[in-house]
């Protein structure tokens, strides 16, 4: 599974994003590749699943097909946690 942590400029918030889906990703025990990117990048990057800010999200859903997910608080495991068992959640209904 490839995810992908979004923000403006694909340095900072998204850094800090990519880090807590990292820890995330571990403690759930999934096969995953994390990666943090620019939204002009992103909107030209597959992934199964986006991750970013509630700003961004409408313009990053309009650009694929795949879940895109917003995120508040970056640091929050409980939060990215949530949003990421969403996801899965939705992958086995599949």
């Amino acid at each position: 599974m490839k995810i992908l942590a979004v923000c403006g400029f694909g340095v900072g918030s998204s850094m800090v994003l990519k880090m807590t889906l990292d820890k995330v990703v571990k403690e759930l025990g999934i096969e995953a590749t994390v990666e943090n990117t620019d939204i002009a990048t992103a909107k030209a990057t597959d992934a199964d699943v986006y991750f970013t800010s509630a700003e961004l999200e409408s313009d990053l859903e309009a650009s694929t097909d795949k879940p895109v997910y917003a995120v508040k608080r970056y640091m929050d495991k409980n939060e990215v946690g949530a949003r990421l068992k969403e996801y899965l959640a939705t992958r086995e209904e599949k």
